[in-house]
Order: C-alpha cells, then sequence, then structure tokens
C-alpha cells in the first residue's frame, strides 16, 4: 500500500497502535501473576481493563473511518513484550522481580504515549475532531499508568528490591 497522504498515513498507525493494545491484553495478565506486590498486581489488572477500553475507542475511530483496524502486527510491542516475558523467566528475587515488571510495562507505556500522541495529533491537523478527542483519552489514561507506575517503584518496589542489593 502507497502512503501518499497523512490520512493514509494516520491509518497506518492506527493499525499499529490497534495491533499493540491487542498484544498488551494478552500479555498484562501473565505480568499481574508474575507480580508479587498486591499494589502492582492491582495497577496490571486495573490496566488490562483500561487497554480493553482503549482498543474499543480505536474500534470505534476505525467504524468512522469506515475501516478496519486488522492486518497490521506491531513489530515495536511485539519486541517490547518479548523482551519482557524473557526478563519474567529469569531467576530473581520478588522484589527484584517486581521491580523489572515496573520497568517492562514503562518501556510499553512510553511507546504507547508516543505513538498516540502523533495519532493525535494527526487527527487534530485532520479536522477529526472526535477521533482527536478519543486519542487524547487514551493518552491520558497512558499518562496517568506510567505516573501510577513510577510512584511504586520510586516509593515501594524499587526500595524493597534495594534492600537485598
Amino acid at each position: 500500500m502507497e502512503i501518499d497522504s497523512l490520512r493514509k498515513l494516520f491509518v497506518e498507525e492506527l493499525k499499529d497502535l490497534h495491533s499493540a493494545e491487542r498484544q498488551i491484553i494478552q500479555a498484562l495478565p501473565r505480568m499481574a501473576k508474575k507480580a508479587s506486590n498486591t499494589q502492582l498486581r492491582s495497577a496490571f489488572e486495573l490496566h488490562l481493563e483500561e487497554t480493553r477500553g482503549q482498543l474499543e475507542r480505536l474500534d470505534q475511530i476505525f467504524e468512522k473511518l469506515g475501516k478496519k483496524g486488522l492486518g497490521k502486527k506491531c513489530k515495536g510491542m511485539e519486541g517490547l513484550l518479548e523482551e519482557a516475558k524473557e526478563m519474567m523467566a529469569e531467576d530473581m528475587d520478588p522484589e527484584v522481580m517486581d521491580a523489572a515488571l515496573i520497568s517492562a510495562a514503562q518501556r510499553v507505556e512510553h511507546y504507547e504515549i508516543a505513538g498516540y500522541g502523533t495519532v493525535r495529533a494527526y487527527a487534530q491537523l485532520l479536522g477529526d475532531k472526535d477521533a482527536a478527542r478519543l486519542l487524547q483519552q487514551t493518552l491520558d489514561e497512558e499518562g496517568a499508568t506510567d505516573k501510577k507506575l513510577t510512584q511504586l517503584a520510586e516509593t515501594t518496589i524499587n526500595v524493597e528490591a534495594a534492600v537485598g542489593a
């Protein structure tokens, strides 16, 4: 497919994010199960529900555009989640594993924040106010999740992991 307009690029980037969200929905239950800290486990479970809502918002945008969200695999997210999977297979103290899980989760969040910020800007430029609003909602959720993970890391998780250092 030739991408010869910002609108076509917008759709391709949305497809990439759609794939990323589907992959995250598969990964978050495994990450929650691996977490030993109850607050971290709860954060992953809450974000799983948010992620399902984010996927629904993308589906709404595709429906309005008359396009399908399927057909593209987000290789960036695939790589990030593969690294997380490899890390979860390592033999670590539970507190250290929790710190590693936050590290992996924040890489995912930052990737999503970059992607959603870009497509929101495209939507605004293309005059698609509904899509821009939906994408901003997701961007706000991703930012809040990142902040929550940072707070957990700095106040509890990393502190507990450092005790055994």
